[in-house]
This record gives structure tokens, sequence and C-alpha cells, in this order.
């Protein structure tokens, strides 16, 4: 008869603590979390560019010299496919056809008669695919279109 003050004063205790710990949650408002004065995003990107001696984003893209226009040459095998990415990173695994002879047989009440057949079907119900680096990627590049 004892345990029974026991388990209701455990059970006091508890819930004490879980109260005590949920109100520690709310006693902070947004604004000590969550400052609003600081700089803006704007403010934060020019300064960097100030860091950086440069006044803005196009005189960083001139400083490495490079046009960045479409059509610079062939850029072919360069470029990310996505049906290649696909090929590459998934591979198919193999899943060979089976082929079946099914010999002449008699079916159903009345028992006709059926013919002997070959029948072809897959070994796997679906298409099954490799993990990354379950199998050897072939490296080679996408033939270009014509």
């Amino acid at each position: 008869m004892l345990t029974r003050p026991i388990h209701t004063a455990l059970l006091a205790s508890i819930s004490f603590f879980l109260i005590a710990l949920l109100s520690g949650c709310a006693s902070t408002s947004k604004e000590e979390i969550l400052p609003q004065d600081g700089l803006t995003m704007q403010e934060t990107y020019e300064g960097h560019f100030k860091q950086l001696n440069q006044s803005s984003l196009e005189s960083v893209r001139g400083a490495n010299h490079r046009d960045i226009t479409p059509g610079n040459g062939d850029l072919h095998g360069y470029t990310r496919d996505a049906g290649h990415e696909i090929d590459n990173l998934f591979p198919r695994l193999p899943n060979p056809t089976l082929v079946m002879y099914v010999y002449p047989h008699l079916t159903g009440e009345g028992g006709n008669p059926v013919p002997g057949y070959a029948t072809a079907f897959p070994m796997y119900d679906g298409m099954e695919y490799a993990l990354p680096g379950e199998v050897p990627v072939t490296l080679e590049s996408p033939k270009p279109k014509q």
C-alpha cells in the first residue's frame, strides 16, 4: 500500500518539472531572440564588396577577364545533361530475358489442347537501378545530337 503515494509523488514531480521547463521557453520575447535593428541585406551585400575593394558585381566579373555571353564555344561534354547525369549516377542493372518453352498440354474442364509455345519474360518484375558507387560508371561523353 506504500507504493501508491510514491507513485503519485513521482508523477507530481515529473509534471512540475515539465511545466517549469516549458514555461522557461515562453519567458523571452521575439525581440530578444531576433533583434530587428541591424544591417539590411542590401547593406550587408554592399559591405562585402567594399571589403573586396570592388564597387559592384559587374566589376568583380570584369576582374576575371572572361566574357559571360552565350555562344562562347562548343561546351558539349562540359555541360550537365539531366539524362546523362541520371544514367551515370543510377545505372540500370542487367535484367536478362528468360525464354521458357511450354510443352503441349490440355487445359480447362473440357481438356482443350494447347500447342507448345515459347514465351519470353524478364527475370525481375521491374527495372532495377544501382545506387551511386555500386557499379563502375562509364565516363564516355554523350554523343552530340546531329
